[in-house]
C-alpha cells in the first residue's frame, strides 16, 4: 500500500513541476517514483521508506539539479535591437567617411563611419556592421 502511495506523490509532485519550472518537484518525484519501486520491492517500513526517499533525494539535489540547471535553466541570449546589427550588412546611400556617411541597414536609414577613419566608401557599396557607436554604426567594405 505504502508503494502506491509513493507513486501517487510522485505523479503529482513530477506534474506540479510543470507549473514551477525550478525542477525542485521534479527531483522530489522522481525520489518518490524511486521510493515507490524500492518499497514494492523490498516491502521496507514507514521509516524505510522515509530513508531511501531522503537519500535518493539528496542525491537528485546535489548531482543531476545543478547539471540541469546548467543545461535548461537559462535561455541563450538573444540580441535584439541595437545588439543584434553587428556582422550584418548594409548599402551605402552617400559616401561614408570619417566624419560623415549613409547607410541602409535592416530597412532603416542609419548614420555611418568607416572603422579606420582613413578609408572612404563610395555610394552603392556593400559594408559590414562592426559595432554600434550610440547612433552611428561603425563599417568595414571587408577584404
Amino acid at each position: 500500500m505504502a508503494a502506491i502511495l509513493w507513486l501517487i506523490a510522485g505523479i503529482v509532485l513530477a506534474a506540479a513541476e510543470m507549473l514551477t519550472g525550478d525542477l525542485t518537484l521534479l527531483m522530489l518525484g522522481v525520489a518518490a517514483l524511486g521510493t515507490a519501486g524500492i518499497s514494492a520491492a523490498a516491502d521496507l517500513p514507514l521509516w524505510g521508506d522515509a530513508l531511501v526517499f531522503a537519500a535518493v533525494s539528496g542525491v537528485l539535489f546535489l548531482g543531476v539539479r545543478p547539471v540541469l540547471r546548467r543545461r535548461f535553466g537559462t535561455p541563450p541570449p538573444l540580441p535584439t535591437n541595437a545588439d543584434a546589427l553587428p556582422g550584418k550588412s548594409g548599402l551605402v546611400l552617400e559616401e561614408v567617411a570619417a566624419h560623415s556617411g549613409r547607410i541602409k541597414l535592416d530597412g532603416e536609414v542609419w548614420t555611418a563611419r568607416p572603422l579606420d577613419p582613413a578609408d572612404v566608401y563610395e555610394a552603392g557599396v556593400t559594408v559590414y556592421v562592426m559595432k554600434i557607436d550610440g547612433a552611428t554604426a561603425v563599417v568595414w567594405k571587408g577584404p
